[in-house]
């Protein structure tokens, strides 16, 4: 069972990514083109679960399968595409067996990378929805502590609203 826990936001997020992604950019090889903080640990003065979310941008899709490996020492567990075609999706847990790292990659480009980090930007840019953001976190955490499941259905309105928001915003619809 996965609990279901925000936290307080934490300055440690950003020191915890730009660790993660010097390790996760020599794994992956010079097919990585970028590496972004994407996630709630990535929006400034928000709760948010304690997982640092990775958003690799890959010159070629394929050739991240070979690096499954390597990714492997750093202690992932490679997940293929994980009910999103096109995507590599990697997860660390630490020796508590709690997850702390997702690792999402996508050709450079991709769809999903512009819609991850329009929804991030949009929400630096606009600390009053990501208040919202962080007190539905709060809320349904509180509402869902067992139910994985559940939390992220409870945020799925919420966030679809905001990714056509940023997307407008960004000129990208």
């Amino acid at each position: 069972m996965r609990y279901v826990q925000v936290c307080p936001p934490n300055s440690q997020w950003l020191k915890d990514f730009e660790v993660e992604a010097a390790q996760v950019a020599l794994a992956l090889g010079n097919n990585v083109t970028h590496i972004y903080h994407i996630g709630s640990t990535a929006i400034p003065h928000i709760y948010a679960k304690p997982v640092i979310d990775l958003l690799v941008e890959a010159n070629d899709i394929n050739r991240v399968d070979i690096c499954s490996a390597a990714m492997a020492a750093l202690g992932y567990t490679a997940m293929g595409e994980y009910g999103l075609p096109g995507r590599r999706y990697f997860r660390k847990h630490n020796a508590q067996g709690v997850r702390t790292h997702h690792v999402h990659t996508f050709t450079v480009g991709a769809p999903e990378v512009v819609r991850h980090l329009a929804f991030r930007d949009f929400m630096i840019a606009h600390p009053d929805c990501a208040q919202q953001y962080s007190e539905l976190k709060r809320t349904l955490a509180a509402q869902y502590p067992t139910d994985i499941d559940g939390y992220m259905d409870g945020k799925d309105e919420f966030v679809k609203t905001m990714e056509q928001r940023a997307l407008h915003w960004r000129g990208l619809v």
